[in-house]
């Protein structure tokens, strides 16, 4: 029964996870998430304990095997995935794919060795290049279109959100291990092989959820098909355009260089730990704690400091990663560590939002899909790179010691050294990344910094003056504004001043179009909120294509009608929230304001009579509407009398123009001659 007076129409349409179908794929999706990312921890960390008693080098050289294992197949190999899920039964894909993982993964433990373990992983990525694309080509025929966003969001909510999860998980089940290792010979000394096992068992519980799932079609006959170039065909491809765009070179390069950052630690963090006095907790700790500061910059990135440039917040982002990076590779105490890598994870998780945010904004629609791939298939490479090289590196180098009176001092090993040049390149390429997109050059960044920290913008001292000045006229409708600020700009040329006549709306090309929106009868549906936007937006060129260059150049400029208008016409006269109107105005013209403002205080019951012609949109308003922008014209003169001349509308004209000639005179550079005055007697009259 429907409650009486309730539309439902209007109820919120139900969660994408209340499809059923969705959410069987979505919870074997996370299952094999939390599977994969507690593969990765447990694989090296398993790796390290099989090789422990070969050395620090052997050690390092094993870890380092297990990230190229895992790496290489999506490098080789993904093409071939891809053109496989269009083709072949998806849902046996991947039944078939969890049950080779599952197979694979038990037989780690079992077997025991770090050649299987190598080959064991290799074979696991191979099958998960398999069952990735068939998932991807099977979610768009689960949800409908319009929530295929939403699903989008949530299969990236388990991607990643799962790592930290993992993180924790494998620390508990490393304790765990040793407790049951009292009870159960078998675990005894088996460090890894209960977290291995629950690995397994995910991918087995993931098997049997896409088996009772009958809703994937067969083929990808009904699907786009997800058949992808190769990954160094989409790099070459890609770079082609990001190389010729500055903006996106730098975010490229920068989110590049976080995401290498992050790679670093993870590369080195097993051997790292291990020389700390660590042990397997305490390697989850370290592993989840990048995941856990990645998070929490996406999360809190585009709310910090709101105030500074989000190009400079990127930038100095990636060098602070470098600087924190530096920190954990010379302070040797494992809880201080843990607590800079999640710092570390949040400069990097900052600077990849921002990134991939401004992507979105900057690059054109047609292109957008293509420099993501890119960006996808780049930073795939480079944590390839990083996570191969890093303990590669760091086993070569080996492990040395200061030694001070016969004792060890400190200890600088290979794993250090990683640090510090992953913390050296973040911060190289943190700089470059400033210097291809800082948008506010001249601006010192640290006052920049205190002034966002402060939640303001900061403003610098222009370094030059505008050398000219700036009047406005202010009027109702048939007030006389036009025809006064037309012969004061004759008088003042008559002076020898430079004289730019402007008015509002429609003093440049895009105020045309938008003067021939607000002003046509024909457009009566405006609502007021667009129409204040709309002269905001004309206000905005006008100042910066007409008004601030003339200013600059010594001219005097006189405006008819200018912000005050906004005010009176949007503010009062469609009742609008003043203080929005005036915020809109004040960013729209920087903050510029007129040295005098000409009110020439008309009775709207005089000015409507003077008009000519068809009345436009806004001159058609009702008496009651006009009366309201009259009063609130008086009221901002009397709150600024300094910087207001009002004049009496309904006086003759030659009256009103010596009035103002005299006010003008007392604020002019130069003093002007009384005998000029004159000049105006013969200028015929122009009704507004």
């Amino acid at each position: 029964m429907t409650t009486p007076g309730r539309n439902t129409a209007r109820r919120k349409p139900p969660n994408v996870l209340a499809n059923a179908p969705f959410r069987k794929l979505w919870t074997a999706m996370s299952l094999c998430s939390l599977g994969d990312w507690l593969n990765i921890i447990a694989l090296t960390a398993l790796a390290g304990n099989l090789t422990s008693g070969a050395g620090y080098k052997a050690q390092s050289l094993a870890i380092g095997g297990v990230f190229v294992a895992k790496m290489l197949p999506a490098i080789l190999l993904g093409p071939l995935a891809g053109a496989f899920a269009d083709r072949f039964d998806r849902r046996l894909t991947m039944f078939f794919s969890d049950l080779l993982r599952f197979a694979l993964v038990l037989s780690i433990p079992l077997i025991g060795s770090y050649q299987w373990v190598i080959i064991a992983t290799f074979l696991v990525e191979c099958v998960n290049l398999f069952w990735v694309p068939a998932k991807d080509a099977t979610v768009p025929n689960l949800v409908p279109k319009e929530r295929l966003e939403e699903a989008n969001q949530l299969n990236l909510l388990v991607t990643y959100g799962t790592a930290p999860v993992a993180a924790l998980l494998f620390a508990v089940l490393s304790v765990a291990d040793d407790a049951l290792g009292r009870f159960v010979p078998y675990f005894a000394d088996r460090d890894t092989y209960l977290a291995l096992f629950i690995n397994a068992i995910a991918y087995l519980v993931s098997a049997f959820i896409i088996f009772t799932l009958k809703d994937i079609s067969k083929t990808g006959a009904t699907a786009t098909a997800i058949s992808t170039p190769s990954v160094l065909r989409q790099i070459i491809d890609g770079w082609r355009f990001v190389g010729g765009n500055r903006l996106i070179r730098g975010l490229v390069i920068g989110m590049l260089g976080a995401f290498a950052a992050g790679g670093t630690v993870v590369g080195v963090a097993k051997i790292y730990v291990v020389a700390l006095q660590g042990g397997d907790a305490a390697y989850g700790v370290v592993f989840g704690a990048v995941f856990v500061g990645m998070a929490s910059g996406m999360f809190f990135g585009p709310r910090l400091l709101r105030e500074l440039s989000r190009r400079r917040l990127f930038g100095l982002s990636i060098v602070v990663a470098g600087v924190v990076l530096a920190a954990i590779a010379l302070i040797h105490n494992l809880v201080i560590v843990v607590m800079l890598t999640v710092v570390l994870g949040a400069c990097a998780g900052i600077a990849w939002i921002i990134g991939y945010t401004m992507i979105g904004l900057e690059v054109e629609d047609n292109l957008r899909g293509r420099t993501f791939s890119f960006l996808q298939s780049l930073a795939r490479v480079t944590l390839l790179l990083v996570v191969a090289v890093a303990p590669t590196l760091a086993g070569l180098f080996g492990r040395h010691e200061v030694r001070l009176g016969g004792e060890t001092v400190y200890r600088f090993d290979g794993s250090n050294l990683v640090l510090l040049i992953g913390a050296l390149l973040a911060v190289i390429v943190g700089l470059l990344a400033l210097r291809h997109m800082d948008d506010r050059k001249g601006v010192p960044i640290v006052s920049d910094l205190v002034a966002a920290a402060r939640g303001e913008r900061f403003a610098p001292e222009e370094t030059e003056q505008p050398r000219g000045m700036f009047i406005a006229f202010e009027g109702g409708e048939g007030s006389g504004k036009t025809t006064q600020s037309r012969l004061l700009a004759i008088w003042l040329r008559d002076q020898g001043f430079d004289v730019v006549q402007t008015r509002e709306p429609g003093s440049t090309k895009v105020g045309m179009r938008l003067r021939a929106i607000l002003l046509d009868a024909v457009h009566q549906g405006l609502s007021a909120r667009s129409e204040a936007l709309l002269y905001a937006a004309d206000r905005a060129e006008h100042v910066e294509k007409v008004i601030r260059p003339a200013l600059y150049r010594g001219s005097m400029v006189i405006s008819d009608r200018y912000v005050d208008s906004s005010l009176a016409y949007q503010g009062a006269g469609r009742a609008l929230e003043p203080g929005d109107v005036a915020r809109i105005n004040a960013w729209a013209t920087g903050g510029l304001v007129p040295d005098l403002t000409v009110l020439i205080d008309t009775p709207p019951s005089v000015g409507l009579t003077r008009l000519g012609g068809a009345a436009d949109r806004i001159e058609s308003e009702p008496l009651e509407f006009h009366e309201r922008v009259r009063r609130e014209f008086r009221s901002l003169a009397a709150a600024a009398p300094e910087r207001y001349l009002v004049v009496d509308g309904t006086l003759a004209q030659e009256q009103i123009s010596l009035l103002i000639h005299d006010r003008v005179r007392e604020v002019l550079p130069d003093p002007v001659p009384e005998e000029s005055e004159d000049a105006t007697g013969t200028i015929p009259v122009i009704r507004d």
